[in-house]
């Protein structure tokens, strides 16, 4: 009989075909060079371009890829939650497509979990000997207003909630994401403070990240539905919506 995965590795892609090949490559090659048993499932957010064909290839040439793809653009918190959802590993990574965290970086998340945290979370903010961070002025110019907005209304308890690059134990992953209810770019934000909400331990953990060109966020757009989404988080932590204890370890 097949093994249980050891990591589930979700990627959530929409319109990533000029990117998603050698991201896929790099993660097969990290886990496979450690002999990890793991699976890696490739969600395809209703993309108009080449990211299913892709996915379709690499799945042929490696037996642990799983594409999944939707019918329409759903969002990204709804293709990390059906990735999730779907995974059934140990523990569970999502990691954006791009690959601006290095896949390595994972060790530095299971040191967090194996210390006792139920949720590890990639950090661009916290420094440690060793990691590098090379991002846009811009970015860190949005970064810090969008955390300001987050510690006003939600207070998740972390700095960088938005940085693509999460692990859970597999447990916590399916009660969070299956109670999750921002599809857009919001979700980082709304799951940190379910956790949080829920009882359970979370540790934020420095990691090497390089900016990579085509980032998917609208800065018009989805800026304005990233905010209002928080005023939604807002009203249902005051509703005790997230209060419901966790599940027994």
């Amino acid at each position: 009989m097949a093994r249980t995965p050891d990591l589930s590795i979700v990627i959530p892609a929409y319109n990533e075909a000029s990117r998603i090949e050698p991201t896929i490559r790099d993660i097969v090659a990290y886990c496979r060079q450690g002999q990890r048993v793991f699976e890696l499932l490739l969600i395809d957010d209703g993309s108009r371009d080449d990211t299913s064909s892709i996915g379709r290839r690499l799945a042929e040439e490696f037996s642990e890829l799983k594409l999944i793809r939707l019918a329409a653009n759903q969002g990204k918190g709804f293709a990390v939650r059906t990735g999730v959802l779907n995974a059934i590993g140990r523990v569970v990574l999502f990691a954006d497509a791009d690959g601006s965290t290095p896949i390595s970086e994972i060790e530095r998340l299971e040191s967090a979990l194996e210390a006792g945290a139920d949720v590890a979370v990639g950090s661009r903010q916290r420094r440690a000997a060793g990691v590098q961070v090379k991002a846009k002025l811009h970015r860190r110019l949005i970064g810090r207003t969008f955390h300001f907005l987050v510690e006003s209304l939600a207070n998740p308890g972390v700095k960088d909630t938005q940085c693509g690059f999460k692990l859970f134990r597999s447990e916590v992953s399916h009660d969070l994401f299956s109670r999750m209810r921002m599809n857009g770019f919001s979700f980082d934000v709304e799951v940190l403070v379910m956790a949080r909400r829920r009882g359970y331990r979370v540790a934020e953990v420095p990691v090497n990240w390089t900016h990579q060109p085509g980032s998917k966020v609208r800065l018009a757009v989805d800026s304005f539905q990233m905010a209002a989404d928080l005023f939604r988080i807002r009203a249902l932590c005051i509703k005790g919506e997230y209060e419901i204890p966790h599940l027994a370890r």
